[in-house]
């Protein structure tokens, strides 16, 4: 019984502090929105903005090489020799590849 009321003196004691803590405990990793969640939110848009930069990035540089091949038959040509590996009937290719 003096344990009861020994741990009842500590609570009445301290009892803005315990709620204090309990809050604190609530607000940071038991909320939906807690500090922890909001962390790893934080993180995942920073990640999705830089792939949304580097999807951007690609955008630009496919349209650019669109409007070069509508506009340059030289373009077309070259890209359908080093990519489609294409030839005109008296050539030889030859493929070095980098390892």
């Amino acid at each position: 019984m003096s344990k009861l009321i020994s741990i009842w003196n500590f609570i009445c004691r301290r009892k803005y502090l315990i709620t204090i803590v309990a809050f604190a405990v609530i607000i940071g990793f038991l909320d939906e929105n807690s500090l922890v969640r909001r962390l790893g939110y934080e993180r995942e848009i920073s990640q999705l903005k830089e792939e949304i930069e580097k999807y951007r990035t690609d955008y630009e540089e496919n349209t650019k090489r669109l409007n070069e091949i509508s506009t340059n038959p030289d373009a077309i040509e070259q890209i359908a020799r080093e990519k489609y590996l294409m030839k005109k009937p008296n050539e030889d290719i030859y493929v070095f590849e980098e390892e």
